[in-house]
């Protein structure tokens, strides 16, 4: 998620879950290969399992970024094509893309020449007119004549034209049945689904017809709802911790960037939905916005913040996570 998933926000998933796979923004292919790649491309062991996912065209820049991420460290690299902003059309990357598989086919091609990370695809169901199953179909047997074995499909269209990214998130109505559909067609494929998801009972029940689910906005809404992923499906039986405990855990995350010249709003802006739907809630969001900012504050922003909130342990195994 553009301006969400940076270093800091992945390094504070962390402290909540330990083994969902990360995904970084979407960084594109020229700002990778001509820009600051320290900036755009470091992040902290702790992050991983974790996924750069890259825009781009072009076969042999693509290929480069690969390269470049395997020698990053990186565990996975992802071609989004499945971005409908306009930002991101004008430079022929994105949900465009599907109405050109041949193009993505020979990206995708190129990029795992150039790797031994696996190569993922993101994209939509369709864009504008071309939206029917079978053209889903046809991109995705496409790509994957190239060896390309994993998917995340967005289960909306995007409209190229007339809807901002935003609306492209709501207006165009869900068609799961077609990411189900895709599955069966291809039992051979991994095949995610993405798109309004926002508890984990919903994940879960996506998974008698996937293999992944994937959450987006849920998870920097209410990133607690994550607490219970590690034991939910990855058979984590250390106990999860508390929302206190996930706050106290950044405190020298965050003196650390603030030896380093950072002010802790880059990090602690992140952490403002810890406490969502809980009593103190407001308080603490306020008090870090009102003090992270202001010169010389450091961890104590977060230390200060917590004493506004009242402790609650971890919900016991009979409760469940809902996300309003």
């Amino acid at each position: 998620m553009m301006d969400r998933t940076d270093r800091h926000f992945r390094y504070f998933m962390r402290q909540i879950t330990r083994h969902t796979l990360l995904y970084t923004e979407m960084v594109t292919a020229p700002a990778i290969l001509r820009g600051d790649r320290p900036k755009l491309l470091d992040f902290s062991p702790i992050e991983k399992p974790l996924v750069l996912q890259v825009g781009g065209d072009n076969p042999q820049d693509l290929a480069e970024c690969a390269r470049i991420a395997e020698d990053w460290n990186y565990d996975e690299i992802n071609l989004n094509v499945g971005c409908p902003s306009s930002r991101v059309q004008s430079g022929n990357f994105g949900a465009c893309l599907m109405a050109e598989p041949e193009r993505v086919a020979r990206a995708v091609e190129a990029m795992q020449n150039a790797t031994a990370l696996p190569v993922t695809v993101k994209h939509r169901i369709g864009i504008d007119e071309r939206d029917r199953y079978e053209d889903m179909e046809d991109f995705v047997r496409t790509i994957a004549a190239t060896g390309c074995r994993y998917f995340t499909v967005h289960a909306r269209k995007a409209w190229l034209q007339g809807l901002d990214p935003k609306q492209n998130r709501t207006i165009p109505p869900l068609r799961y049945e077609d990411v189900h559909r895709i599955k069966r067609a291809y039992p051979e494929l991994l095949i995610e689904i993405n798109g309004g998801f926002v508890t984990l009972e919903q994940a879960e029940s996506q998974l008698q017809h996937v293999d992944a689910v994937m959450i987006g906005r849920a998870a920097y809404d209410r990133p607690y709802l994550f607490a219970e992923a590690d034991a939910r499906f990855y058979g984590e039986t250390a106990p999860a911790p508390s929302r206190h405990a996930v706050a106290e855990a950044m405190l020298p995350y965050i003196e650390t960037w603030n030896q380093r010249g950072l002010k802790p709003h880059p990090i602690t802006r992140h952490m403002l939905q810890l406490f969502a739907g809980q009593p103190g809630s407001r308080a603490w969001k306020r008090h870090i916005t009102e003090t992270a900012c202001k010169a010389g504050a450091g961890p104590e922003v977060i230390a200060d913040a917590l004493a506004l909130v009242p402790f609650t342990a971890f919900p016991t195994a009979s409760a469940t996570t809902h996300v309003a």
